[in-house]
């Protein structure tokens, strides 16, 4: 098994309570984009579309306990925020202009 296997199929974190912002449902719907996959991945430590640097970061702050961003461009170019917090109690899909 790879390390990158291992990353990508294992959970680095707890999501907390889940939610999601309008625009992401009707994002998600209309492009028929699976949440959980991008949950999944998220939580796993595929950061989506992310600066290099940015990717880091998420992965100091994975075990450093801050808050964790992903960025998943879905059909259309559409894309998907998913904010894990520093406290790990909640975890958000949105799109970024809702932020």
């Amino acid at each position: 098994m790879t390390d990158d296997y291992a990353r990508l199929s294992a959970p680095l974190f707890p999501f907390g309570r889940v939610v999601v912002t309008l625009g992401a449902v009707a994002a998600l719907s209309d492009t028929g984009t699976d949440a959980f996959a991008l949950l999944a991945r998220h939580q796993c430590g595929d950061w989506g579309e992310v600066p290099p640097e940015d990717g880091l970061e998420n992965d100091r702050s994975v075990h450093q306990g801050f808050r964790v961003l992903s960025s998943y461009v879905v059909g259309g170019g559409v894309r998907i925020w998913i904010i894990t917090e520093a406290d790990r109690s909640v975890t958000t899909l949105l799109l970024p202009e809702e932020y």
